[in-house]
């Protein structure tokens, strides 16, 4: 497997993760339900889930990129 190969992988499942997030705050804040977090909180959550599967996808890329030179 090559270098970087496990942390896109790990990227692309928080970037999933975090858009299913913001639809669950779209849900709750459509339907005036409060699950466990409230409608900003899932939001929130999705954002930081989002940004942090940015931050591995490109720690991903460059050790991609060290291993080729």
């Amino acid at each position: 497997m090559p270098v970087g190969t496990k942390r896109t992988m790990v990227a692309r499942v928080g970037a999933a993760l975090g858009f299913l997030c913001g639809v669950i705050g779209l849900v709750a804040g459509l339907t005036d339900h409060v699950w466990k977090l409230g409608p900003t909180g899932w939001f929130t959550g999705g954002v930081l889930l989002t940004v942090l599967a940015l931050v591995v996808l490109l720690d991903g890329a460059t050790a991609y990129q060290k291993a080729r030179t």
